[in-house]
C-alpha cells in the first residue's frame, strides 16, 4: 500500500492570517462573501511528512494552511474549516473528514456557486499528491465535521523483520526484533469500554493532573497482513492528544516482553504517564475512518466509510 495507515483533539475553526503558510496579512485576501452560504463536505487524504499537522499556526506548514488557501483561490472568499480529528505533526489521514462554508449560486440558496466535482478537482489539481481530496459533497447546514462524528478509527502500522522496507518507510514503524503479536492482541481487551486513558495522553494545557481523560474506546486489534507488517486499528468516540501512538509505544513492549499483557489495566487504573511506554512515531499512524449518523443510514457522505474499507480488508471488529 503506497499512501499510508493523535493524535486528535478537539478542533477549531481555521480562519484569518494563521490558515496559510507565512501567515498572509488579515486583509490581503479574497473579499468576504455576500449572501448566502452552504455547507459543504470534504473527504480528504495527505501525507503528514512536511506539514506541523493538521491545524493552523502561525508560521508552520499545516495541512489547514494549504487546504485553506487551495479552497479560498477557488472560490474567491475567505473560509473557515472545521475537521473531525486534528492530526499531529507527520501523522497521515485517509478518511479525514472537513466541513467548509461556501458562498451559493445566485438564485439558488440551496446549491453553492462553484460545483462541489469542480471545486474537488481544482484544489486537486493545486495540492495533490500531497493532499488529494477523495470526495466532496453538499451537506446539512446542522453537519459538523467534529461535533458530529460517531467514532474515529486510526491505523498504526509496523514492519516487524530485520530489514526495513524502504517503499513503507514513509507510512510504517520499523521493528526489527521479533514482537510476540499474540500478547499484543490481548493488551487489546484491557481498552475496550471507557476509562480514563491520563496515562497514554499528553495533557491538555492548563489541565490539572487530576482532570479526567475519559474516552470510550469501541475496538481494538492487531492484524499481521503478511511478510511481517502488522497493522492496529483502534475506534474510539474521540481521542486525546498521542493516546493512539501511547497505546501501540506501550503494545510493541508487550510485544518485546518488557511488559505483560496483564499490565494493561494497572496502568489504566493508575493515570500516571510514567507507567505507559514511550509514543510510537509519528509517521506510522493514520486517520482511517470517521464515522457519521447519516452514514450509517447510506446517505451523503457513505462514501467516506466505504472509501476506507476498500483499502483494507479488516472489517469493522480497525486510528
Amino acid at each position: 500500500m503506497s499512501l499510508f495507515d493523535p493524535d486528535p483533539e478537539p478542533d477549531a475553526a481555521v480562519s484569518g492570517a494563521d490558515r496559510h503558510p507565512g501567515g498572509a496579512a488579515p486583509g490581503s485576501g479574497p473579499p468576504a462573501p455576500a449572501g448566502p452560504l452552504v455547507r459543504l463536505r470534504l473527504l480528504v487524504a495527505y501525507d503528514g511528512r512536511g506539514f506541523h499537522g493538521f491545524a493552523a499556526q502561525p508560521g508552520q506548514r499545516t495541512v489547514a494552511g494549504v487546504l485553506g488557501a487551495a479552497v479560498e483561490r477557488v472560490v474567491r472568499h475567505p473560509v473557515e474549516l472545521v475537521c473531525a480529528g486534528r492530526t499531529d505533526a507527520g501523522v497521515h489521514a485517509w478518511g479525514q473528514v472537513v466541513h467548509v462554508d461556501v458562498v451559493a449560486a445566485t438564485g439558488d440558496a440551496q446549491a453553492p456557486a462553484v460545483e462541489p466535482a469542480a471545486l474537488q478537482r481544482a484544489c486537486n489539481r493545486l495540492l495533490a499528491p500531497t493532499v488529494v481530496v477523495r470526495e466532496a459533497a453538499p451537506e446539512a447546514p446542522a453537519f459538523d465535521a467534529r461535533r458530529s462524528a460517531l467514532s474515529r478509527r486510526y491505523r498504526y502500522t509496523i514492519v516487524n523483520r530485520a530489514l526495513p522496507d524502504p517503499f513503507l518507510a514513509a507510512t510504517a514503524w520499523h521493528v526489527a526484533e521479533a514482537l510476540d503479536l499474540r500478547s499484543m492482541q490481548l493488551a487489546c481487551d484491557a481498552f475496550l469500554g471507557e476509562h480514563d486513558f491520563a496515562a497514554f495522553c499528553r495533557r491538555p494545557q492548563g489541565a490539572g493532573a487530576e482532570d479526567p481523560l475519559v474516552r470510550r474506546v469501541l475496538d481494538a486489534s492487531w492484524r499481521e497482513t503478511g511478510d511481517g507488517v502488522l497493522r492496529f486499528e483502534i475506534e474510539a468516540s474521540s481521542f486525546c492528544q498521542h493516546m493512539v501512538r501511547s497505546i501501540v509505544g506501550t503494545h510493541v513492549d508487550v510485544g518485546l516482553g518488557r511488559k505483560r499483557a496483564g499490565d494493561m489495566s494497572w496502568i489504566i487504573r493508575g493515570r500516571d504517564r510514567a507507567l505507559a511506554g514511550a509514543p510510537a512515531p509519528a509517521h506510522g499512524l493514520c486517520l482511517w475512518e470517521v464515522r457519521y449518523p447519516q452514514d450509517d443510514r447510506g446517505g451523503a457522505g457513505s462514501l467516506a466509510r466505504s472509501g476506507a474499507g476498500q483499502r483494507t480488508s479488516s472489517t469493522r471488529n480497525p486510528a
